[in-house]
């Protein structure tokens, strides 16, 4: 039978209004030091008259202006003691100035809001009416220089499966960022390995280190190494790509009183030039029941790609880590909502072309991907991949799939597999489930439809879509027609 998908009138498009002030740096450090002696040089009421002026034009379009501005001076003051300055008499108010001078606002949503994924909300509240259901959905929001960070919208699905969505803040919140991790030598230079990182240049900074090391300690070793000054510009960006991974591992908290549409998650290290790709979430049901919600994506700076993951139970708290291993070394992994006899799984295009399935008993490492799918019909001859997590179904684990055809045109497609061994493919569809139409094939990728997660509500299939790689839409498929049509019809 032919599949009716039904597109839903809610859609998404960027925002310039959406700003977060970030640090700037305004060049090399000479500049920096131009500008900090500039400001110490000001006369008091110089000081408390342009402050005053800074606050009024921005107090109102960001949460705490002052702190940041106090965040970004802490991140400039070692340039003091260059300067043969002592903070300590250097009144508030300068620091605040100096910390304005560092600090730049940057529109996350300008140019793209698109790749989206859906779950449930953690919390759903008691008054919720039967048949209605909180979500949270996540998007990659774009902005200046093409640097992409995770953005979170929450709506309800009501008992007919339309989507209402709360109005975003008008204020964006940035959270407070902790390193607390210890790292195994062994493991992280295994790591930096599958990054084809230099061997020598590995050594160079990690024989200073024991086999456990902190934050602190690495970065006094790269610190270290790169006062060598017969190092090679090369060498130098494979010692910045090591100070990548360790600042690959962090934990982000936002304050308690912001709503989820203002929180963002942006790159936190400012080498990371294309930011953060396609997070895919899933609602993870552990063996013992408790809940833990699951975020791959991936990270690039134009010298490496790193596959990380994002752990969180609130979306308040979030832990963010590297993956390891050969099975996730490319784009778009897709964990599985719950364990399969006994291990994790997690669906893979490891050599960027076919679909792939790996187990593991340890959540951060994956290897020996076994490939399960390879491009069969026309519209997915140049590569296949996952649109998503897994969802669970009495007939399998229905799959989201995409597919790159002629003209690399992007269609998303749907596979089935088995629950117990989702190895074994029990059926995929022959034709695409939804291709761009002529109101979503004009963006910035241009024929392309993408999703990060779907879900299941109320007997319908909702796939949150990206168009072109500029905003997104929804569309509703039955779920028993989608899963008879894979059954018989293929």
């Amino acid at each position: 039978m032919a599949l009716t998908v039904y597109r839903k009138p809610v859609k998404f498009y960027p925002d310039p209004k959406r700003v977060i002030a970030r640090f700037f740096m305004p060049g090399e450090s000479d500049r920096a030091r131009s500008i900090i002696q500039k400001v110490i040089r000001l006369s008091d009421n110089d000081v408390k008259l342009t402050l005053s002026q800074v606050l009024r034009d921005f107090s109102k379009r960001h949460r705490n202006i002052t702190k940041i501005f106090k965040n970004h001076f802490e991140n400039v003051k070692h340039i003091l003691s260059e300067l043969s300055l002592d903070e300590s008499i250097i009144s508030e108010e300068k620091k605040l100035l100096i910390g304005s001078y560092f600090t730049m606002e940057y529109s996350i949503e300008s140019a793209a809001f698109f790749n989206p994924s859906i779950v449930e909300d953690p919390y759903q509240g008691n008054n919720l009416p039967e048949g209605q259901t909180r979500i949270i959905v996540s998007f990659r929001a774009t902005g200046e220089g093409h640097i992409s960070s995770i953005v979170f919208r929450s709506g309800i699905m009501d008992d007919s499966n339309n989507l209402k969505f709360e109005p975003p803040s008008k204020l964006v919140d940035m959270p407070e960022i902790v390193k607390r991790h210890v790292y195994n030598k062994e493991a992280f230079c295994k790591k930096l390995g599958e990054m084809h990182i230099y061997k020598d240049v590995i050594g160079m900074v990690m024989d200073r280190l024991g086999d456990e090391f902190i934050y602190g300690e690495l970065q006094a070793s790269i610190e270290e190494t790169m006062k060598d000054s017969e190092l090679s510009y090369t060498r130098k960006k494979v010692i910045q790509a090591i100070n990548w991974l360790a600042d690959s591992h962090y934990e982000i908290t936002f304050s308690l009183d912001t709503a989820i549409s203002e929180r963002v998650i942006f790159p936190v290290s400012y080498q990371e030039s294309n930011g953060i790709e396609d997070a895919r979430f899933v609602k993870f049901t552990d063996e013992d029941k408790t809940v833990t919600y699951f975020a791959t994506y991936t990270a690039y700076n134009g010298y490496a790609i790193l596959p990380k993951l994002l752990k969180t139970k609130d979306f308040y708290h979030f832990k963010i880590m590297p993956l390891h291993g050969e099975g996730v070394q490319n784009k778009g992994v897709s964990l599985f909502p719950r364990k399969i006899n006994g291990k994790y799984a997690m669906i893979s295009r490891c050599d960027g072309v076919n679909n792939f399935i790996i187990f593991s008993d340890n959540m951060n490492v994956w290897n020996h991907a076994k490939m399960i799918e390879e491009p069969l019909y026309p519209w997915e001859f140049v590569q296949i991949g996952n649109s998503g997590a897994p969802i669970e179904t009495e007939k399998g684990w229905l799959v989201i799939t995409h597919g790159v055809g002629p003209v690399r045109r992007y269609s998303l497609g749907a596979a089935l597999l088995d629950l117990e061994n989702p190895t074994k493919v029990i059926a995929r569809l022959k034709e695409p489930l939804l291709a761009p139409n002529e109101d979503e094939r004009e963006g910035y990728v241009p024929n392309t439809v993408y999703s990060c997660g779907s879900i299941i509500h109320n007997g319908e299939l909702i796939i949150p879509y990206g168009m072109s790689d500029y905003g997104t839409a929804f569309a509703g498929i039955p779920i028993d027609d989608l899963l008879a049509e894979l059954l018989n019809g293929s």
